[in-house]
Order: C-alpha cells, then sequence, then structure tokens
C-alpha cells in the first residue's frame, strides 16, 4: 500500500511558538517514513490546500526545520478564512478532497483555535462521505486562551509573560514621572471576549500599590463612573495609576466599546481602540495627563521573551498530534492537562473535535476580584506556571537570528482554482 503523505497548515492569528508546533509535527513525521511520506504545508493555510499551493517541507533541512522552534509567526503563512457548510458550499469542499487526492494526502493536520478546529472537523466528516478517509487531527493554538478542553493553549503562556512584563516595565516608568507628568498609563491587550491576556498582567503586581493597578474584563461591564472614581483612587494613594484593558471591554448594554463596525473573515467584530476611548475618558472626568499604548501584534511575535513552558508545549502537541494519526486516532485534538500546579506537572489528553469547535471559554468567575478590576490569588495560581522559563532564540549582531523559509511548492496536479 502507498504510504500516504500529510498536509499541515496555519490558521488564524499567529503566534511566538506556532512555528514550534509545527517542528514538531514535521520532525515526528521524518521519524516515521515508513508510515507518513511528505509533509506539504498550505501557503497561507487552508488557501494552500484550495489553491493547490503546497510547500514541499522534505526540500527543507534538518537544521532549518529546527530552527522554527525558536521562530515567531506563521512561517508558512496564515489566513483568516472559514469553511462554509457542507449545503452552502459544495465546491470548496469537492476541491479539498480533489486537491488531497491528487497529492496522496491521508492526513490533516491544521493549527489553530476554534474556527480551525471547526474546519478540521468538517474535512474529517466530508472526507468520509466522499469515501476518501482523511485522519484530521487539530493542533491547538490561540494567544487568548479560549479554547475549552484543554487546560492552557499553545501561544498564550508567551503572550502571558510579555503582557506581565510590559506593564511592570512601564508602570516604573509612570511612578518616576507622575510627580510632574503622566498620572495614568493604560495598555490595551488582545482579547475579544475572554480576558486571559488582561488577566496575566495582575502577574506583575507582586506588593499592593505595584502596576498594574485596574485590569479590564470583557467578563465584566465597563461602568464610566465606577471606573473613574476607581483611577482616581489609586492616583491619590499611589501618585499614578497603570491599567491593562481587553480590548473586548463591553459597556452595561453589552456594547464593545471599540466596535469599529467592521467585520474580519471569521464575522467577527473588529475592534481596536479602547485605550484611547479610555485615555479620553480620564482626561475629560479627572483631567490627568494619560498616555496609552496598543501591544497589538507586539504582544504576539514576541518570542525573543517567549515562556520556555509554552514552547515545549506547543512542541508536544505539534509531535503529539502525529502520534495520534499514527496511532489510526480520528477528528480529535491533543490537549493540555494539567496534574499540578505546585509543582507544574502537565500530560497530554484529547478531545473530540466536534466538542471544541466554535467554542469559547472565558474566564471563571472566581478568577476576577469581586469588584471587577484585578485577578484573584486561584487566578494567580492558575498563570504563573505558564510564563515560567526562558527560551532565548540564537543572537547573530545583537539580533535574534529567526529563519525565513523558501517556500519550494509542489507542481501543479489541478486545474487553477476559481475561488
Amino acid at each position: 500500500m502507498t504510504v500516504k503523505n500529510a498536509f499541515y497548515a496555519q490558521s488564524g492569528g499567529v503566534t511566538a511558538v506556532i512555528n514550534a508546533s509545527a517542528c514538531g509535527v514535521i520532525e515526528t513525521a521524518r521519524q516515521n517514513p515508513k508510515a507518513i511520506g511528505n509533509v506539504y504545508a498550505g501557503l497561507n493555510g487552508i488557501l494552500g490546500a484550495l489553491r493547490e499551493e503546497l510547500i514541499d517541507t522534505s526540500k527543507l533541512s534538518a537544521e532549518t526545520i529546527a530552527a522554527l522552534k525558536h521562530t515567531p509567526s506563521g512561517a508558512f503563512g496564515s489566513c483568516r478564512y472559514k469553511l462554509k457548510g457542507l449545503k452552502e458550499n459544495q465546491a470548496e469542499y469537492d476541491r479539498l478532497m480533489a486537491v488531497f487526492q491528487a497529492h496522496n494526502i491521508g492526513y490533516f493536520f491544521y493549527n489553530g483555535g476554534g474556527d480551525s478546529q471547526d474546519t478540521a472537523h468538517k474535512v474529517s466528516q466530508i472526507s468520509q462521505s466522499v469515501g476518501y478517509p482523511i485522519q484530521c487531527i487539530g493542533i491547538p493554538k490561540t494567544i487568548d486562551n479560549d479554547l475549552p478542553f484543554t487546560d492552557n493553549c499553545p501561544g498564550f503562556g508567551s503572550v502571558a509573560k510579555y503582557v506581565a512584563i510590559s506593564i511592570l516595565e512601564a508602570g516604573l516608568d509612570v511612578a518616576s514621572m507622575a510627580a510632574t507628568s503622566t498620572k495614568v498609563f493604560i495598555l490595551e491587550v488582545m482579547g475579544r471576549h475572554a480576558g486571559w491576556i488582561a488577566a496575566s498582567s495582575g502577574l506583575a503586581q507582586q506588593t499592593p500599590g505595584q502596576a498594574p493597578h485596574i485590569i479590564l474584563f470583557p467578563e465584566v461591564p465597563f461602568d464610566p463612573d465606577t471606573f473613574c472614581a476607581a483611577v482616581k483612587q489609586h492616583v491619590d494613594t499611589y501618585g499614578y495609576c497603570a491599567i491593562v484593558a481587553s480590548e473586548g471591554i463591553k459597556d452595561t448594554n453589552g456594547n464593545f466599546l471599540s466596535a469599529s463596525g467592521l467585520k474580519d473573515a471569521f464575522g467577527h467584530a473588529q475592534l481596536g481602540g479602547v485605550a484611547p476611548t479610555l485615555s479620553q475618558c480620564v482626561q475629560t472626568n479627572l483631567g490627568y495627563k494619560c498616555h496609552w499604548a496598543v501591544s497589538d501584534y507586539l504582544q504576539r511575535s514576541a518570542r525573543h521573551i517567549a515562556a520556555a513552558v509554552d514552547v515545549e508545549q506547543a512542541y508536544a502537541l505539534g509531535a503529539e498530534a502525529v502520534k495520534f494519526a499514527l496511532a489510526g486516532k480520528n477528528a480529535v485534538m491533543p490537549t493540555i492537562v494539567r496534574k499540578s500546579s505546585k509543582p507544574y506537572a502537565w500530560e497530554i489528553g484529547e478531545v473530540a473535535l466536534e466538542k471544541v469547535a466554535n467554542q469559547e471559554h472565558k474566564m471563571p468567575a472566581d478568577y476576577i476580584r469581586k469588584d471587577g478590576f484585578h485577578i484573584t490569588p486561584a487566578c494567580r495560581a492558575y498563570l504563573e506556571p505558564l510564563i515560567q522559563g526562558e527560551a532565548y532564540p540564537p543572537y547573530v549582531k545583537g539580533l535574534p537570528d529567526y529563519v525565513r523559509l523558501a517556500h519550494s511548492l509542489v507542481e501543479r496536479q489541478l486545474p487553477e482554482w476559481g475561488g
């Protein structure tokens, strides 16, 4: 029987460690040449399959693949593209199956969040119905940490570390200037519906009075009067106030403070601008000089300060995905199972894709302080293990030595896709 090839793709917003998962997939597949032939990577996610733009990773040296482990962003290109339901767009699924058959692909590894797991689940279903079975394994990835059934998500720990360090250092800056200059600093972080990233900033506050003084979560309705009163209290007490705000905070009517009215390719409201909105609120109501910053792509690409445990878990989940496929598993996603927080210990579990697809895991109520402005000890105990350790990339001439791939595409076997 002919050995089947594998298709790997990256989806959605990238992270500092998604390439570590890719490294785990490719290296593990190479260790099993009798079971898996070539690993083809989709150029720009699932679009690479639809367009028949398949990167032949066999052309990449072992040293290059190993370097993915310390390189941020999506080395093969990512995308925000969600497959519709079968009844809505049969043509897309027909095209995918045609490409997979043309290139003898029997394994599908999709590295992404909830929408990506939905795609992997749909592909597994369609492949069965057309009589060309493909083993589909999802690989979790999201800085938002909002996938259910896994203790945490690769990508989150490194963002958490970056955000906590950023507000720690910014807080020291503001404190030193507050007597005669800026009294309020606001850091806007990602997090549409779940406040995990904002919560991670709370790790920087080791003693009362340290930054961040206020954390704003999507799970807690924003009231401007209560907020301004809290800002004033901290300025009166400590001389300054450092704030971390999730981009997804909503008013008491459930409306995003920063919704632009636009939607992304997944149909989600595009957000951005909550920090200047809050800054205007502070200046108008309290008269304090206020500075703000938006961490945006910086937080998710900061491989130079990635958490070692995050890198380890990202690689392990990529490797385990291949082992799952070799064991005959299908339509599942490997998960992280926490066995202990002190000392921190974890193992690999699994969950069916149909359970995790399109689901969001928000912060538990007992992780948010009763006043809604900070984290609880329980939240700190959960978060602290995830930012542990440093995994610095190699440096050359004072800069990180990140790998950039030369994409060698497999020769097309089919007509150009018209989608």
